[in-house]
Formats: C-alpha cells, sequence, structure tokens
C-alpha cells in the first residue's frame, strides 16, 4: 500500500537521532512536510533535508519553556498549519538512590523539563491550533517504562514516560469531540543512541533475556506505523498505547 502524505505538516520532536530521526524520515518519504526539530546535533537533523520535500530544521532547547513556546511559533508561522505533533524528544540519565539529594533532584528535574513539561505546552499549544482547525493529530513516545517500571537508577525516566501515557488518553477522551486523535507508543529498548550507555553497562543479553524475539527492537520497526496514523488509517484506534517490546511483556 503506498501512502501519499503530501498535505501533510508535521512536527516530529528529537528527531536528530534515534527513534525520532526514522519516523521524520518515513514521514518525509511518504510526502509529508516535517519540522524537523534537534537541539545540538543540526548535522543529524540535516541528513533528513531531501531535495523536493519543502520539510524544515527548527532548532530549540525544549527543556526551557520559554524556547519551546518560540519553536511553535516559529513552526507555525512557517508552516501555516500544523496536521500533527510527534512527541518524541526525550533524555534517559542515570540518577543513582546513593547520590546526594540536590544532585538526584537535579537529574529529577532536567528529565521532567525536557520529557514532560515541553510536551505539555506543546500539548496546549497544539490543542489551540486543532481545535481552531477542526483536526488534527498527537503522538506521544512514552515507553515500556510507563508500564512495568524501569531499572532503579531511572526513576525520573520512567514516571516522565507514565505521564506521558495518561496525557495522550486524557487528549483522546477529552478531544474526540473537535476531531482530534491521540496516540501513544510504547518502545521497550531500542538500539538508539539514547540506549548506548544502557546496553554498555548491562549487556545485550540483559535485555534480550526478557524478550520474546531475540533480536533489540530498531527505530525502523517503531516508524511505519506513525506513518499510518498520519494517513488517518488508525482514526479509531485514538487513545490507544501500542507496544514495542519484542514481546516482552509476554516472555
Amino acid at each position: 500500500m503506498q501512502i501519499d502524505l503530501r498535505d501533510k505538516k508535521i512536527i516530529v520532536t528529537g528527531a536528530s537521532s534515534g527513534i525520532g530521526f526514522e519516523i521524520a524520515r518515513a514521514l518525509i518519504e511518504a510526502g509529508a512536510i516535517v519540522a524537523i526539530h534537534y537541539n545540538s546535533n543540526k548535522k543529524g537533523a540535516e541528513k533528513l533535508l531531501k531535495e523536493g520535500n519543502d520539510s524544515k530544521l527548527f532548532k530549540a532547547d525544549l527543556s526551557k519553556e520559554e524556547d519551546t513556546k518560540l519553536f511553535f511559533e516559529a513552526v507555525l508561522s512557517s508552516f501555516t498549519k500544523i496536521d500533527m505533533i510527534v512527541h518524541n524528544v526525550g533524555i534517559f540519565e542515570h540518577h543513582s538512590i546513593d547520590a546526594d539529594s540536590s544532585e538526584w533532584m537535579n537529574i529529577w528535574h532536567k528529565t521532567m523539563n525536557t520529557n514532560l513539561h515541553s510536551v505539555g505546552l506543546l500539548t496546549h499549544l497544539g490543542l489551540q491550533h486543532f481545535k481552531e482547525n477542526n483536526a488534527g493529530r498527537m503522538i506521544y513516545v512514552a515507553s515500556r517504562a510507563a508500564f512495568r517500571g524501569e531499572t532503579e537508577d531511572y526513576l525520573a525516566y520512567a514516571a516522565s514516560k507514565g505521564a506521558l501515557v495518561s496525557l495522550g488518553r486524557t487528549v483522546a477522551r477529552s478531544f474526540g469531540q473537535y476531531n482530534i486523535k491521540s496516540f501513544i507508543l510504547a518502545p521497550g529498548f531500542t538500539k538508539t543512541p539514547m540506549a548506548e550507555d544502557y546496553i554498555k553497562t548491562y549487556g545485550e543479553e540483559s535485555i534480550l533475556k526478557d524478550a520474546a524475539l531475540k533480536e533489540l527492537t530498531l527505530p525502523e520497526h517503531i516508524s511505519p506505523i506513525v506513518v499510518l496514523i498520519a494517513a488517518g488509517l488508525m482514526d479509531h484506534a485514538t487513545g490507544s498505547t501500542i507496544d514495542f517490546n519484542a514481546g516482552s511483556y509476554i516472555h
């Protein structure tokens, strides 16, 4: 099935590497015009630019409220209309409970600012825009950790992703009347730069022993579902959580 997204304008946050990069690549390949968000990895984001496609790069530090607001305004000014937001940006930082409280809370706040508060603000701004247009879609990239927890050194990450699940479901429940749909993606461990430190510390085998499939999930296993959602082919699954964890729930 060939999907044509040439009429769609989509924001993808955290698009310079990993899952966000592959989602943006797949959407652009299908013809969508993508607001390619990055913070520091401009070279990674630039790889997504394709001749004949009007996608653009937007730099912003989404851990900062003002930068997040300015980012959305810049995209809207450039694109005029936004059809979907993929809330993918996130950090995964170790903070042992053996650290002193000040150090531990620094990571907690940094994680929440990036993984949750920026998403909350973009949700607020996006919903206002979608209500004006009586249409729109949100995708929240959460995590398996939201449902089964995370290891002891990643409490902030798990908590932030759990909040995204509740946010995504609430958007679906409360704003469907305005033709706004919302979906949650919940990857397990995915082979991305963000997971490299964990993999180096614990090894791939420690991850695979919990999975039914004996290979790590890759970003390209996730991106096709985003293309289907953008095309409107999953609208009646609004509010759903789609798991990508190689069967680690059932193993």
